[in-house]
């Protein structure tokens, strides 16, 4: 008789040690992330103060044409940076959830409205 109680309880503990895995990953990945964007924004940071010493250097010099190409690919790169520090932020994995949960009580708002709207006239 033992048998047939052991078996929710082993499921149970299978599925709390499938969602312990679960957000042990997703609690790596956040970490993964969270380097990497402290990453970017420290280059980029440094990309801005160098983008800011060729900028003055270039006032200074009006003809270095090596001081332009610099400046291009630092714009470049800052681009670049920005993209994947916005692309890093908003993942639309990370969306979904919160996009469904508006749609389900937003929907169920409108019907709950519509049948007051009813009962009331």
């Amino acid at each position: 008789m033992s048998a047939p109680n052991s078996e929710p309880l082993e499921d149970n503990e299978n599925d709390l040690e499938l969602g312990l895995l679960k957000v042990e990953r997703s609690l790596a990945a956040l970490k993964q992330r969270i380097v990497k964007i402290k990453e970017d924004s420290q280059t980029r940071d440094l990309l801005q103060q160098k983008q800011k010493k060729l900028k003055q250097q270039q006032k200074n010099n009006n003809t270095k044409e090596q001081i332009k190409t610099e400046l291009t690919l630092i714009e470049q790169e800052l681009e670049t940076i920005e993209r994947n520090l916005e692309s890093r932020l908003l993942k639309w994995k990370d969306l979904v959830e919160p996009f469904w949960q508006a749609l389900r009580f937003g929907g169920a708002g409108i019907i709950i409205g519509w049948i007051l709207k009813t009962l009331i006239q």
